[in-house]
């Protein structure tokens, strides 16, 4: 059973990065997109070696990094800055038949098994369903992932026009591709400067390189 989200607000007034926030979230506000080639190589020979789909596998790999970090788990929750003890997908789905999408969220298990049944399940049971959003009672502590599996992207570009106090990342993934005997796949994140610099995008990003490179420590044969 999974355990309930605990949100845990942050004393800003003691907080180290307080003066950071408050310069990118009130004064320059300032947000950024960093897109890179992810080598999948080792999780894409333990894949074609399972029974398994990829997208619930790479989706656990970029919610599992989230979960790693502190900074990409800093939201504005009922106008309290806090952090949430971890954070659940928000993913879409693809409509074949009118190339429509729609907004699925399931729950995250730090186990990669239950993860795995728990979104193939979710895919199951409301893929027929059409809408933006499609799925009710959805929670706070969501992160917004997307695959575009048409495309190899070099660089993805995304901004909101209204200004607001969301503070999640958003993530964007493309379809796997070889380039010699590698198998690489191009990844986005948006970043809100004011909960994460550079290298907190850079460890997130490693963190994901690392999961992809020793997937035999959490992936079941």
């Amino acid at each position: 059973m999974q355990s309930k989200a605990i949100f845990h607000p942050i004393d800003l007034e003691n907080w180290p990065r307080k003066p950071y926030f408050e310069y990118y979230h009130n004064n320059l506000k300032s947000k950024y997109t960093v897109s890179i080639k992810i080598d999948i190589t080792t999780l894409f020979r333990k894949y074609k070696d399972s029974n398994y789909k990829f997208f619930p596998i790479f989706l656990y790999v970029i919610i599992r990094a989230i979960n790693n970090s502190e900074s990409f788990r800093t939201v504005i929750y009922n106008g309290q800055l806090g952090q949430w003890s971890f954070m659940q997908p928000s993913f879409t789905i693809f409509h074949k038949d009118d190339c429509s999408f729609s907004d699925l969220w399931s729950e995250y298990h730090e186990d990669f098994q239950e993860f795995y049944n728990i979104i193939i399940q979710d895919i199951n049971t409301y893929k027929d369903r059409k809408g933006i959003k499609i799925r009710e009672n959805q929670p706070a502590n969501l992160i917004p992932i997307s695959c575009v599996p048409w495309i190899n992207f070099e660089s993805i570009s995304q901004d909101t026009i209204q200004d607001s106090n969301f503070l999640q990342p958003i993530i964007r993934f493309g379809k796997y591709y070889t380039e010699g005997n590698k198998v690489k796949i191009s990844l986005s994140i948006y970043v809100n400067h004011a909960i994460a610099d550079g290298y907190h995008t850079s460890m997130f990003l490693q963190d994901i390189q690392n999961l992809c490179d020793h997937v035999e420590n959490w992936m079941t044969p």
